[in-house]
């Protein structure tokens, strides 16, 4: 039995990489046990009840050795955006006297993210309260962008190793003489393209993570930073308007008649740049990626049951990846446009504000600070 196991192991990889197990032994090397092509491999799992269902649940039993030991985090943690803001104001000295005045409850809020609940008639008397709310909002944003960075990088290494998989199955059928070579060139020509991307993400996760260290004063104390996986979660609701519209009247009766002005113009980019996000992130996290998580379980059954090819598995995985990678983009883009809204209603000014759905999404409205 375990003869044939392994017979059918590099066909069961594929599968497994659709249900995301990340098991890569097919890109380990061939064997001689290993089938020569595609119908010796469902010979094979066809000799068990249930097909790759079995031969799943033996791989997870009995190829834990095969999983790299987890490495021990390193640098400097910042679990939350929390962390993150208060990592950032503790270089700005001038900032302990101002958050002094403005009591122990505020500041909390303020670093909670909290700021429609800190007491805004009594603020606007603290001089160079601006810098407190300044620095917490470019620490959110880039706190943001470095952790979005780094999910991506491991979304696009699922995608590089299921392209590797792919391209070595395709060789190993030119080589039977099951495919030909003009076949397996767009399988390494997609092969290309994954590592290309995956340099580039990993490129653009260092250049985050640097742009947080150099933001948070770390320069020549840290060299890394230990993030968290994913961003946070979406919340259930949006802020309720009457709320949003109650806070721009009690902060602009506070400001000079110009100042108002900008106020509320900024105010009107903000709420729609955060109510456009939230709408587009909702959509990609419950409607986009449900459909392609059925339409990948879906290609999972058809493919254990010789109704669909690998390769046709292969394009609805990669799918489903390029999707995962956009909901984390929409997901980064509505708590960047949260922050701005936040800190318009403080009397903040962005220099930009974030266009939901665009190429480079946040990206713009960090640009400037």
């Amino acid at each position: 039995m375990k003869k044939v196991r392994w017979k059918a192991q590099s066909m069961v990889l594929l599968a497994a990489m659709a249900a995301a197990t990340g098991n890569m032994a097919l890109a380990q090397g061939a064997s001689d046990e290993q089938p020569a092509n595609w119908r010796e491999a469902n010979d094979a799992v066809g000799q068990f009840k249930r097909g790759h269902a079995d031969i799943l649940k033996w791989e997870a039993q009995n190829l834990k050795s095969a999983t790299p030991e987890q490495r021990v985090p390193t640098g400097f943690a910042l679990p939350t955006l929390e962390s993150a803001v208060r990592a950032a104001w503790k270089p700005h000295l001038e900032l302990q006297k101002i958050m002094a005045r403005l009591g122990q409850g505020n500041v909390d809020r303020v670093a909670n993210g909290q700021w429609m609940d800190v007491e805004a008639r009594q603020q606007r008397r603290i001089e160079g309260l601006d810098e407190l709310f300044e620095v917490a909002a470019d620490a959110r944003k880039a706190w943001l962008m470095a952790v979005a960075a780094k999910q991506a990088v491991r979304l696009q290494q699922e995608s590089l190793e299921a392209a590797e998989a792919a391209t070595e199955l395709g060789r190993r059928m030119v080589k039977v003489g099951n495919w030909s070579r003009y076949q397996q060139s767009r399988v390494e020509l997609g092969l290309s393209s994954e590592k290309r991307a995956y340099q580039q993400a990993r490129l653009a996760a260092a250049q985050a993570e640097q742009a947080l260290i150099k933001l948070l004063g770390f320069n020549g104390i840290h060299q890394s930073l230990q993030l968290p996986d994913s961003l946070p979660d979406l919340p259930n609701e949006s802020i309720a308007s009457d709320r949003l519209t109650a806070e721009l009247q009690e902060i602009t009766a506070q400001l000079p008649v110009f100042n108002q002005t900008k106020t509320r113009i900024n105010f009107d980019l903000a709420r729609g740049a955060y109510l456009t996000a939230l709408d587009v992130a909702q959509s990609y996290r419950n409607d986009v990626m449900a459909q392609r998580n059925l339409i990948v379980d879906e290609s999972v059954l058809q493919y254990n049951g010789m109704l669909k090819s690998v390769w046709e598995l292969l394009t609805e995985v990669q799918g489903r990846a390029q999707a995962q990678r956009e909901t984390i983009d929409a997901i980064r883009d509505y708590w960047v446009a949260e922050t701005d809204l936040l800190w318009v209603l403080q009397g903040g000014e962005p220099q930009s504000f974030v266009t939901p759905g665009s190429p480079s999404g946040a990206d713009a409205s960090a640009a400037g600070h």
